[in-house]
């Protein structure tokens, strides 16, 4: 079992795990598992906050997300930290928040009225994306991407575990 990125730090080739892959299988051995880590966070995308205003007499706020669809999106967000033009980790409606000790089953973001407003997504704290066990708010992230990018683009998150069956004559 070999990581892509100990092998690109080893050996530096500057090519995505799927091209190592087929070139180990050309000239070497059997690639026999390719298995991208962390594909858990692959629907998540990094979003920029563009207006916040905290909901009166509630912890929370209202915000306008950007995430990269065109489409500024309301989003009701419980975290003190929140800021206008920073960058968050950030799941759509329909994305599946990993599994934890607290939802072992994980958790579905659907579109839904919060405190008579629309909230459809979630800005993401690091251990709603198990990450860590920061809770107090969400994580920020010091990126200069563009909103919509994968989150495993700006995290070091995605590698890759490439499995090689060496034959004994190898």
């Amino acid at each position: 079992k070999i990581s892509h990125e100990w092998l690109a730090r080893f050996v530096p080739h500057g090519r995505e795990a799927t091209a190592i892959r087929d070139l180990i299988t050309a000239h070497v051995a059997t690639v026999e598992g390719f298995e991208r880590l962390r594909a858990d966070l692959a629907t998540f995308v990094v979003a920029r906050v563009v207006e916040s205003e905290r909901i009166p007499d509630t912890k929370l706020s209202f915000n306008k997300v950007d995430d990269g669809s065109g489409t500024l999106l309301e989003v009701v967000c419980g975290a003190p930290n929140v800021a206008v033009g920073a960058m968050y980790p950030f799941a759509r409606s329909g994305t599946r928040v990993p599994p934890s000790a607290k939802n072992p089953a994980g958790l579905l973001i659907e579109k839904r009225k919060i405190r008579g407003f629309t909230s459809n997504g979630m800005l993401c704290s690091a251990q709603e994306l198990n990450l860590g066990d920061d809770a107090d708010g969400i994580l920020t992230l010091e990126t200069s991407a563009a909103p919509g990018t994968p989150l495993l683009d700006v995290l070091p998150l995605g590698d890759v575990r490439l499995e090689v069956d060496v034959l004994p004559n190898r």
